[in-house]
């Protein structure tokens, strides 16, 4: 398993910002308006999370009962469930965060990201390509060819992917050497 080192500083940068922060408006707040301030972010946010989970769902069940796939909703409710436990970690960093993936203006473009750069990669590599179309048609994946020339028989060679056509002098099939 490979070990990504950025969604670790990540992980480990956003509780450094809460806690900078915190100390920042300890020196100008007293602690029961520190205290009350990040009780209220959770709650406003949880009840925020709550209704957008609600509209989610039932967008999610009317695209089911017309027989569409509901992509959309099942990556937002995916962003509401982080949300939601972003706004229960204590913090004014992971509040804000929490609030960009509940708002709809805002988590629509984060919606199309992940769907770019997690979800369709994701897809790709257990479908082998099917579930989005990156499928290889036509011999052997990282074969060669055959040959490097161009000459009767002898394929051609094509690193870049392309489809080669061949004359019918060029192709042959292996039965007809018998």
């Amino acid at each position: 398993m490979k070990i990504d080192f950025r969604v670790i500083a990540l992980l480990l940068l956003v509780p450094l910002l809460d806690a900078m922060l915190l100390a920042v408006l300890a020196t100008r707040l007293s602690l029961v308006a520190i205290v009350a301030l990040v009780v209220l972010t959770a709650l406003v946010g949880m009840v925020l999370v709550r209704a957008e989970g609600r509209r989610t769902l039932a967008n999610l069940q009317r695209k089911l009962a017309t027989g569409e796939m509901p992509t959309d909703e099942v990556v937002d409710g995916a962003l509401l469930l982080v949300a939601g436990a972003m706004f229960l970690t204590p913090g004014l960093v992971t509040d804000f965060v929490a609030l960009l993936l509940a708002l709809p203006p805002t988590r629509y473009p984060i919606r199309v990201v992940v769907k770019k750069y997690v979800v369709t990669p994701y897809l790709d590599a257990k479908t082998g390509g099917f579930a989005t179309g990156n499928v290889y048609m036509g011999g052997f994946p990282n074969d060669g060819g055959t040959g490097t020339g161009s000459g009767p028989g002898t394929g051609s060679k094509s690193t870049d992917g392309d489809t080669i056509d061949m004359d019918g002098d060029e192709y042959r099939n292996v039965d007809d050497d018998r």
